[in-house]
């Protein structure tokens, strides 16, 4: 049994290869194309502090709206830690549209 579910599992990588490499070249396949956007670009301290003060908000309170601790707000303003990825595309986000904060 497990001989031929690696059978299958060969025949099912190379149908997918074959797919890939025609939708490559143009042709037209029944494949679903997901294209991400890219990730958001980090933000300077300076930036960061913009947002918040664009909110008129303390940094523990703009630390709630991003739900992180005010000591992680103050370090990236200081620019000892920067934020991490889900955190750094709210900031993507608010920096855009700065109330959208205020409304989640």
């Amino acid at each position: 049994m497990a001989k031929r579910a690696k059978v299958r599992i060969v025949e099912e990588l190379k149908q997918a290869l074959q797919e890939a490499a025609a939708y490559r070249r143009g042709e037209a396949v029944k494949l679903r194309v997901t294209i991400f956007p890219p990730p958001p670009k980090p933000l300077r301290p300076a930036e960061i502090r913009k947002i918040r003060e664009t909110l008129d908000a303390s940094q523990a309170t703009f630390a709630h709206y991003l739900n992180v601790s005010a000591n992680a707000v103050r370090s990236w303003e200081q620019g000892v830690r920067r934020p991490r990825n889900a955190t750094l595309k709210l900031l993507a986000i608010a920096k855009k549209q700065p109330r959208i904060l205020l409304e989640a």
